[in-house]
């Protein structure tokens, strides 16, 4: 197959600027910023490692009829991003609680998506403030939790 990864994806930003304060917290690199803030540009992004990013359109773009070059259906909160997270879990536990969030879900074991979906990992979950579910995901999975499924209330 001559597809060897992904860009990009987009989603719609209800508050802009608190997606941006989010991931930034995060310790996410942005894309575009200066040029939404300005208004020069429509879209701002958040860096995914090198060769990847996460686009947000602004409330005036998606909201306008005359761009319907998007999901048809997508609103903010529509996303479910994992992130490969390069440390513990416990570290990416402690990230999520320094940048003001509150873990949604886990830290528990499941299939990610490296080895073609067969290598389990173990995630974390928490929510940006568009409700969108973000996940941080270590490789190798520890062991030390419940398998994905086992768990009530687990995504």
């Amino acid at each position: 197959m001559p597809v060897t990864g992904w860009d990009h994806v987009s989603f719609p930003a209800g508050d802009p600027e608190a997606i941006l304060d989010f991931y930034k917290r995060l310790g996410f690199a942005t894309i575009h910023e200066e040029e939404f803030r300005s208004g020069k540009y429509p879209v701002f992004a958040i860096a995914i490692g090198e060769n990847a990013k996460l686009n947000f359109h602004g409330p005036a773009f998606w909201q306008d009829p005359n761009f319907d070059a998007r999901g048809p259906t997508a609103l903010p909160g529509c996303g479910d991003f994992c992130f490969v997270f390069d440390g513990t879990i416990e570290e990416a536990v402690e990230l999520i609680e320094k940048a003001g969030a509150k873990v949604a879900y886990g830290p528990f074991d499941q299939p990610g998506g490296a080895d073609r979906g067969r290598r389990l990992g173990t995630s974390v979950y928490t929510r940006d403030p568009d409700g969108n579910l973000v996940e941080f995901m270590t490789y190798p999975a520890t062991g030390r939790h419940p398998v994905w499924g086992s768990v009530p209330g687990g995504e």
